[in-house]
């Protein structure tokens, strides 16, 4: 290769050197969503979806990735992902239509409240009275799904197994009494508008509060009804 040629090739590469150099500018110049106006659209959703959690709520929106490099967007979207829970340390998404990417946000909701425990320990079969449960306060969304907040919820029911003093009522591991026995006699009521009409009935199956139970009336026909409380089945219209 003679020295005029080689001239001419080290010239050539020069100029495409320096014309990729604008277009490497116009690449690391184009829009960027900044990760803080995404973590605020985190945040700003985060408020208004846990305002009606049970308690004192905190939430935190965790980092994005430094390396992430995403155009502007003008209109973000941000949504809990199918079967996510706004509850503990989870995951929402942030998406735009235009141009189009999606990422996810690590994000901690956290919320302070009562919920009751046990007093002291309990057998199975035990039906739980008001003096058996007190009232503590912690992170509801470090316990167990179903952790009662209302003795309401756990008063009049029997334990299915055995509890330690102390230990969260969880709803689920609690049954409804039995109210009604087979064969005893109860009162039909059916409630309207402006109206109440009883009558008395022979239970024909056990029933459980809150459970359909079958009722044999005066004229001999057998209907179904609600089992309200001790001996009484509502009957709906």
């Amino acid at each position: 290769m003679d020295r005029k040629t080689l001239t001419l090739m080290t010239a050539g590469l020069l100029v495409l050197a320096a014309s990729a150099q604008p277009r490497a500018a116009q690449i690391l110049q184009a829009p960027v969503a900044a990760h803080a106006a995404i973590r605020g659209a985190v945040g700003d959703f985060l408020a208004a979806q846990t305002g009606g959690l049970p308690g004192q709520v905190e939430h935190g929106v965790g980092a994005i990735d430094p390396r992430l490099v995403l155009p502007a967007c003008g209109a973000m979207e941000v949504f809990t992902p199918p079967g996510a829970r706004l509850w503990g340390k989870t995951n929402v998404g942030v998406r735009c239509a235009s141009p189009a990417w999606t990422i996810y946000v690590p994000v901690t909701v956290k919320v302070t409240g009562s919920y009751l425990v046990t007093v002291r320990a309990l057998p199975p079969g035990h039906v739980i009275a008001a003096a058996d449960t007190m009232a503590a306060f912690g992170d509801l969304t470090q316990l167990p799904a179903g952790v009662a907040q209302d003795p309401a919820q756990v008063v009049g029911r029997s334990v299915s197994g055995s509890l330690a003093a102390g230990q969260p009522l969880r709803t689920d591991i609690l049954r409804a009494p039995v109210v009604i026995q087979q064969g005893q006699a109860v009162k039909l009521v059916a409630r309207g508008q402006g109206f109440e009409v009883t009558a008395d009935g022979k239970a024909l199956s056990q029933g459980i509060l809150g459970q359909v139970v079958q009722v044999r009336a005066p004229s001999g026909q057998t209907v179904s009804g609600i089992a309200r409380s001790a001996g009484v089945v509502e009957i709906s219209n």
